[in-house]
């Protein structure tokens, strides 16, 4: 069964730790090549940034990080980023309860830099567009923000 954890870097368990970075490695540097871009770029460990993830017992008992994101609270609006799942999880709907959880602990509106393609996917979460499409890593994103009630 898959759970949901939350933590700062400080209070992560070293081993989960890894594994998220070796996730968001495995996603955006392997299979989207986003190269010109720094994906370990110090925000993990500003004391307002909380990393999300679900992991779950594989099938040798070890437990496996199969999605993951960040929170980064060091300013309005709060700023959800990173957002990966490991390819062999994609389509049970784990990002989307990542996203929900760090929408729920922000508790304030909420921007991110979604890539373009998954802007109706952000808008189901209730993220609405609020400027142009622009490129970031060579990637057409979209800004869009989480209002909150």
């Amino acid at each position: 069964m898959a759970t949901i954890g939350r933590a700062t870097v400080r209070d992560a368990d070293p081993t989960v730790l890894y594994r998220i970075l070796r996730l968001r490695t495995q996603v955006f540097v392997h299979e989207q090549r986003i190269v010109d871009d720094e994906e370990i770029d110090g925000r993990d460990l500003e004391e307002t940034t909380t990393l999300f993830w679900v992991e779950e017992n594989g099938a040798d008992g070890t437990t496996e990080v199969l999605a993951t994101l960040r929170l980064l609270q060091d300013d309005l609006p709060a700023h959800v980023g990173r957002v990966a799942t490991a390819q062999q999880a994609r389509g049970r709907g784990l990002a989307a309860d990542l996203v929900r959880a760090a929408l729920e602990h922000a508790g304030t509106d909420v921007a991110i830099s979604a890539q373009a393609y998954l802007e109706g996917w952000y808008g189901r979460l209730g993220f609405v567009r609020t400027g142009e499409n622009y490129l970031e890593a060579g990637i057409d994103h979209v800004p869009m923000l989480f209002r909150r009630p």
